[in-house]
């Protein structure tokens, strides 16, 4: 992470715009992402953090299935708005999740999304999810890629 390109401010700008304009239409947003913050942006990739609350794990106390699924959907729709400014960013065709390790209530996660092309029709994005530790993305939780229909 360290070789890329700094926070583009305005990217950030309009990624948190379009994120704060979609929340209140999503009730399973308001639900699961309620506490998330956007902490970086530029063309294609965007970052968040969340910590983890009793709402985001399953039985066994581990983030469920469902949360990681949801957070690979989000912020696949995030990275494609920082690609171009966006506001209409598409409907899933497919999302893939690999599960690696775990994290639970009281953890904070960290989420990047990244857009790593966007057609006149599809997009494709992958993402990533690392439990934070010592405020540093740590193991890695999921990842996923996503594709979506662009044009809408």
């Amino acid at each position: 992470m360290s070789s890329e390109v700094p926070n583009d401010p305005a990217i950030l700008d309009h990624v948190e715009k379009f994120w704060l304009g979609r929340k209140p239409a999503s009730p399973i947003y308001q639900f699961l992402l309620e506490d998330i913050k956007l902490t970086y942006a530029s063309k294609g990739v965007v970052r968040a953090r969340l910590p983890l609350t009793n709402n985001h794990v399953n039985a066994h106390g581990g983030i469920h299935g469902s949360v990681s699924a949801t957070l690979i959907d989000w912020v696949g729709g995030l990275a494609i708005a920082a690609w171009d400014n966006r506001t209409k960013t598409g409907v899933s065709t497919d999302i893939h999740i690999s599960y690696q390790s775990s994290a639970k209530d009281g953890d904070t996660i960290e989420i990047e999304g990244r857009a790593g092309k966007v057609g006149g029709s599809l997009a494709f994005t992958t993402a990533t999810i690392w439990k934070v530790v010592d405020d540093k993305p740590g193991p890695i939780v999921a990842t996923g890629s996503h594709t979506k229909f662009v044009r809408i």
